[in-house]
């Protein structure tokens, strides 16, 4: 998300658009989104969420008055019930603003202390999955190194956001990587994935390491890391197959949905039930 909006936020200050900010200042109860959120409005254009609904949509078109008339800030209390077009039941208060050269400043200036402060995951391997991991992955709020020798196989177009590594250098990688880091190690040679996986494992502090394969593969590679004096601890932190909930399909795109829903689960919101991570509204 802060990708996306840092990008869009550059590229409108580029072509000299005025942007709206809509901001949820106050939220009690259960609302859609939480306090400090913000989304940013152009008269023909939009970027983030304040969580959908009616009440982004009149949100919408409220900042767009307030681009067109100007004015300083506006707050709006809003019970999300009734009339509101959404039963959340909550109660949220949104500021509408229209943020200055200064404040547009800050506003970068935070999304990309925002950016920095996201977990790194590591993604070997640019193969057909890798591809479509990559373009899933790069949206969530995370920090994605994609790494692979083989230049030609990142495809046309490299997500926005996505560090791509085409030397091969994933011992560099991984050695850089801060503790908490994940990795999901999907290269086009099983050798390689054995090297990777047994040197994170080894390091023993990184929050996720997913392996693509079958669970004869991850038999064998458990094998081997008993034989390099792996612990048993360290090897069953190793998740294979990756992206598995009972969906028999091969497809790389599907793949790639279920590994995603993995690393949001088993990784951003480690610790938690699948319950207990909330979404918001559709606009």
């Amino acid at each position: 998300m802060s990708m996306t909006l840092r990008a869009d936020l550059a590229r409108w200050r580029h072509e000299g658009q005025p942007i709206a900010r809509i901001s949820v200042s106050a939220a009690r109860g259960s609302t859609p989104r939480e306090a400090g959120t913000f989304m940013l409005v152009t008269p023909t254009a939009l970027s983030g969420t304040i969580g959908g609904g009616e009440l982004e949509w009149n949100g919408i078109h409220r900042a767009r008055e307030l681009l067109a008339s100007g004015g300083g800030p506006v707050d709006l209390r809003i019970s999300l019930g009734g009339s509101s077009g959404q039963c959340c039941g909550g109660e949220i208060v949104l500021t509408f603003d229209l943020p200055d050269a200064a404040e547009l400043d800050r506003i970068m200036a935070g999304l990309e202390r925002q950016r920095m402060a996201q977990p790194l995951l590591l993604l070997f391997g640019a193969g057909h999955v890798g591809r479509a991991l990559a373009h899933v992955l790069a949206p969530l709020p995370l920090r994605l190194a994609w790494c692979d020798s083989r230049r030609d196989e990142f495809g046309p177009v490299i997500p926005p956001g996505v560090m791509v590594h085409d030397d091969g250098d994933w011992e560099g990688l991984v050695a850089g990587a801060p503790p908490g880091s994940g990795a999901l190690v999907l290269t086009q040679s099983h050798a390689l994935d054995s090297l990777i996986v047994a040197s994170i494992l080894e390091r023993d502090d990184f929050g996720y390491v997913g392996l693509i394969g079958s669970r004869t593969k991850r038999r064998r590679f458990e094998a081997g890391f008993r034989q390099i004096g792996l612990s048993e601890d360290r090897i069953a932190t190793m998740i294979c197959p990756i992206g598995d909930r009972g969906v028999r399909d091969k497809r790389p795109p599907v793949i790639a949905a279920l590994v995603a829903a993995e690393i949001v689960t088993h990784f951003l919101h480690r610790g938690q039930a699948d319950g207990d991570v909330e979404g918001g509204d559709e606009t």
